[in-house]
């Protein structure tokens, strides 16, 4: 029973084969070879699914089942010759002539093993030449850098080509051959900061998917000095040093996605020690006095990249709760310092930042109540064992600390605000006589009052002390924040014109105030920052985002803002621009609702006047004109921690927003925004990748694809239009997708290539028989491009689809923009395979009634398809001509052909006698004397 069940699921997994479903293929045959112990019939399946690892380019799998089959027969063919093309595609040049030379021996009149034998020698002739070149030039390379007296230009040259030869995995093998590490090594013994930046840099590209030169470089550069190298002052040095760390754990960890074979295969590492003691240094660093503020962010960087899950569906959470019970406290410290302080720690602005961002992904991280709850005492033992009465410093420590973590797990910040001591010593602060106490105070008092509800308490008691210092105090820095934290509780109706918690005009007077500070450059950066912090809040209302967009130099001295090293504004700026371009989420407003909530006395939000859409769409011009997309494209390269997927969502929600009118499309991809949104489509939250997908596609259908996203760029684009396809996704992004597409699919073959290699393909046909005429059409045109590639002609070839059918009864609808793309599809496929000639005559009975209606339609463009299809059946077989010649088509020929001549109608004119000439070769028609 099971030996025929075996057979049975090998038959299916032909028929599979022969569908191109290599997936259901390779399950069919994966279920048979558990069923039988027949050798003969184990080679079969073992060959051909080999044969679907070929195809789904899985070669490690299909190397292997080949093996399988050739250790069953020796003398398989088959199996030999496949394994040779696995093993070819993955880089095993020697082993594939081999096998390629046993199939030559075994069938020597094969003109295909022959040529797979000079093609393979001669990559092997090359191969060597160009290993022994290299192995040459890496000893040249060293000896120049070596040299204490080499030129400038010379010791430049050399270093830029190492670091080129360290990226490519040929030259990266080479140099870890000829004692490469130790050159380098001696090379960073130099102190000379440009040699041990390229001596870094070339340890990174050898580092980069090789798990085995990754662990060979960690334990013979050592991580204490990899961390001390890291720990400088220099920022380059620091964030290449940052680079080679991150490329090392990719490795380690599998991160970096690339298919180990080989003796990197064979070898089992365990990594986790090294993973373990890579993360305990970086913690030791957050600490150390040593260590340079640049040094300590780059740490937090790596902390904040690899300690916490990516996937919360995976369980392990362990190196989480490795740094939770060995770190939080170092992470607590480093969150607590205060810039003013003697004992403070090289900080930079980003650093307590990057440290509030680690500890709220680590918060995030925790699977359990247990988890969480172990997490809240040690951040109470730690905050609680530094008040001291005796020591003012300490209990400023400990407010912000608390301070930091409100910026981070607020529910965690506000059980820690209800501990004993923590707003008494607040309100104390606020009092003192010292400016660096009062900061603090206010700063955590700020972070305290987030949201309304939340906020209830702050409300009731914060607000009179805020107004309070605000009127005593003279110093600038602690009038801007508590200005913020007024802002911040003004604004805490949100957008609800009718919720409104200060005086008529007074959230217009705070705003002036923000922006009269904002614009005043003699104050200090990281307080300027505070005024952006209160706009953020304000531009809630729309008065105040109105009067804000037209004051020219606050909007840029925003922006300049936001380009400086201090990326803690982020999030500030984003927010700002989100308000006033109201790209933020507005709940649909039922009327029914509406009354209803009047009737029952219910407060119902209002809409203010100044956020109708043509005061948003002055707002988006003037932000333009003012140089909004340059500041934007700097926000999105930030390599940091702070710019996390909220922002990169609000700045993808803005990007959006900005490109709703096609007329300033031009502006923004002039001013580099195509490919600021890239990014932002790939990484980040599920809305702001589909935001940002959708602006994309809104700049993808207008724009020259070359120009907007340049090299090799445009290739990044097709995924996220791709993912737009969705059923789920809105008509609108849908529509604006598939117009891109068109726009890129019309651009190349390997543009082509790869929207049909994304999947695209069901989905592109899927809208072809929408409802919607706008979305049909769209998915026609887009289509009309696509059948240019090999691999879709493949899918209209193939038996048991209707794909023909359906784009021949296209080209029948009464939409003429339609039945223009459908036309062209069809003279396309029929130009290319005389087999679609034939079966278009097969599918519907209504093909030769269609194809008359073509080539008589008063759109010339329509008419010209029409008549390239007639010739190219014409052109297929005689027996299809005298079809043709049959019927009426030829009286339409004549007809069309006879015509006057005319410039408009010349292409339609000389298709006609085209094909009236090839009647005449046939000899079905004779010409007239």
């Amino acid at each position: 029973m099971a030996e025929a069940e075996a057979v049975q699921l090998k038959e299916e997994g032909n028929r599979h084969f022969q569908l191109q479903d290599y997936k259901a293929a390779t399950k069919s045959y994966s279920q048979a070879l558990k069923l039988t112990k027949d050798k003969a019939l184990l080679a079969t399946l073992y060959r051909n699914r080999a044969a679907c690892g070929l195809k789904t380019e899985s070669y490690v799998q299909a190397a292997s089942d080949a093996s399988r089959a050739i250790d069953i027969n020796s003398s398989d063919i088959k199996a030999l010759y496949r394994r040779c093309q696995a093993l070819e595609h993955l880089g095993k040049l020697d082993q594939a002539f081999k096998d390629v030379q046993r199939c030559a021996t075994l069938e020597p009149r094969n003109q295909n093993f022959q040529e797979t034998l000079r093609r393979l020698n001669t990559s092997i002739q090359e191969k060597l030449r160009v290993q022994f070149s290299t192995d040459s030039r890496v000893q040249t390379m060293f000896e120049i850098l070596l040299d204490e007296n080499s030129e400038a230009d010379r010791l430049e040259k050399a270093a830029n080509n190492l670091i080129v030869l360290g990226r490519e995995e040929a030259g990266a093998e080479r140099i870890f051959q000829n004692n490469g590490v130790a050159l380098l090594l001696q090379l960073m013994d130099t102190k000379r900061p440009e040699l041990v930046l390229a001596a870094v840099r070339t340890l990174s590209g050898m580092c980069s998917g090789h798990r085995a030169r990754a662990t060979a470089i960690l334990h013979g550069v050592r991580i204490d000095r990899i961390c001390s190298l890291m720990a400088v002052e220099n920022e380059e040095m620091s964030l290449a040093v940052c680079n080679l760390l991150q490329a090392i754990i990719d490795s380690l960890s599998g991160e970096d996605k690339r298919e180990h074979r080989g003796k990197e295969e064979a070898l089992v590492l365990d990594t986790k020690k090294d993973l373990k003691q890579i993360t305990s240094h970086l913690l030791d660093m957050l600490v150390s006095k040593k260590v340079s503020g640049q040094g300590r962010d780059q740490a937090l960087n790596l902390l904040n990249k690899n300690v916490p899950r990516k996937d919360l569906s995976i369980h392990d959470n362990s190196r989480t709760i490795y740094v939770v019970d060995n770190g939080l406290r170092k992470i607590l410290k480093v969150v607590g310092q205060v810039p003013d302080l003697p004992s403070c720690l090289p900080l930079t602005d980003n650093t307590r930042m990057l440290a509030s961002i680690l500890i709220n992904k680590l918060y995030d991280d925790l699977r359990c109540d247990p988890e969480r709850d172990h997490f809240r005492k040690i951040c109470e033992e730690y905050i609680t064992g530094k008040f001291d009465p005796q020591d003012m410093d300490k209990n400023v420590i400990a407010i912000q600390t608390v301070s930091g973590i409100l910026q981070g797990p607020f529910d965690l910040g506000n059980q820690l605000l209800g501990l004993k001591g923590v707003m008494e010593m607040m309100v104390a602060l606020c009092g003192s006589e010292r400016e660096a106490d009062q900061l603090v105070a206010v700063e955590a008092l700020i972070h305290a009052s987030t949201k309304l509800s939340r906020a209830t308490f702050i409300i009731t008691n914060g607000v009179s002390l805020l107004k309070q210092i605000y009127k005593t105090t003279k110093n600038e820095k602690i009038k801007i924040r508590t200005l913020v934290g007024l802002c911040k509780l003004g604004s805490a109706g949100g957008t609800d014109y009718g919720l409104r918690q200060f005086a008529e005009g007074s959230t217009e007077k705070l705003a002036k105030q923000c922006r009269k500070w904002l614009c005043n450059a003699s104050i200090d950066t990281r307080t300027r920052r505070w005024a952006v912090e209160g706009l953020a809040y304000l531009t809630l209302d729309a008065d105040v985002k109105d009067d804000f967009v037209q004051d020219i130099p606050a909007l840029q001295a925003m922006f300049e803002l936001a380009k400086t090293s201090d990326k803690t504004i982020l999030y500030s700026v984003a927010t700002t621009l989100v308000n006033c371009t109201n790209s933020y989420d507005v709940k649909e407003v039922i009327p029914e609702l509406v009354q209803l909530a009047k009737f029952s006395k219910q407060h119902v939000p209002e809409e203010h006047p100044k956020d109708k859409k043509d005061f948003i769409d002055m707002r988006v011009k003037r932000l333009l004109n003012a140089g909004v997309i340059s500041a934007l494209a700097c926000m999105v390269k930030a390599d940091s921690a702070i710019l996390t997927d909220q922002t990169k969502e609000l700045l993808a929600r803005v990007f959006l927003a900005l490109c709703d009118n096609p007329k300033d499309r031009g502006t923004i991809v002039a001013q580099g925004g195509g490919k600021a949104l890239i990014p932002l489509a790939l990484e980040g939250t599920d809305v702001g990748k589909v935001k940002a997908g959708h602006a994309l596609a809104k700049i993808a259908a207008v724009s020259n694809p070359d120009i907007a996203f340049p090299g090799e760029r445009v290739y990044e684009v097709v995924r996220p239009l791709v993912r737009l396809l969705d059923t789920q996704r809105d008509g609108l992004q849908n529509y604006e997708a598939l117009l891109g597409l068109t726009n890129l699919s019309g651009r190349s073959d390997k543009l082509r290539q790869k929207i049909f290699k994304e999947k695209a393909l069901p989905d592109i046909e899927n809208y072809m028989f929408e409802n919607h005429d706008q979305l049909r059409q769209a998915a026609t045109e887009c289509m009309c491009n696509m059948v240019l590639n090999k691999e879709v002609q493949e899918r209209f070839l193939a038996d048991g689809n209707d794909r023909l059918k359906l784009m021949v009864l296209l080209c029948g609808e009464d939409d003429d923009k339609v039945q223009n793309a459908a036309a062209g599809a069809l003279a396309m496929l029929t130009a290319a395979h005389k087999k679609l000639c034939l079966k278009m005559t097969q599918v519907t009975t209504q093909w030769l009634e269609i194809l008359q209606r073509l080539c008589l339609h008063d759109q010339l463009s329509v008419q010209h398809r029409g008549l390239v299809v007639a010739y190219n059946l014409l052109a297929a077989s005689a027996e299809l001509a005298k079809k043709l010649v049959e019927s009426e088509m030829l009286e339409i020929l004549t007809v069309v052909g006879k015509q006057e001549p005319d410039e408009k109608k010349a292409a339609v004119i000389q298709t006609a006698r085209e094909c009236l000439i090839k009647c005449m070769d046939y000899g079905f028609i004779k010409p007239v004397s």
